[in-house]
C-alpha cells in the first residue's frame, strides 16, 4: 500500500467488539488522512470493521487474512 501507517494496533487474541473499540479510541489520536493498521485474530472482525468504517465514514483501505491473522488498514477521514 502506498499509504504510510501512522499507528499499528495489535488486537490479536481479542474478541468482538474489542478490536473495533481499540481502533475507535486510537483513531482520535491520529490526523485526518493518516492510516491505522490493525492485526486481529477474531474472524468476526472482518464484518465488524466493514460495518464500523461504513457507519463512521472512515476508509477501509485493506482487509485481508493470512494464516488466521486479519490485517486492516483504516484511513481517518474526519
Amino acid at each position: 500500500m502506498a499509504e504510510d501507517v501512522a499507528l499499528k494496533i495489535d488486537a490479536k487474541g481479542l474478541k468482538c467488539p474489542l478490536p473495533v473499540v481499540r481502533v475507535k479510541k486510537a483513531i482520535l489520536g491520529i490526523e485526518v488522512g493518516q492510516v491505522i493498521e490493525v492485526e486481529a485474530t477474531d474472524p468476526g472482525s472482518m464484518a465488524d470493521f466493514e460495518a464500523w468504517t461504513r457507519a463512521t465514514g472512515h476508509d477501509l483501505l485493506q482487509a485481508s487474512e493470512n494464516q488466521g491473522i486479519y490485517v486492516y488498514r483504516i484511513k481517518r477521514t474526519k
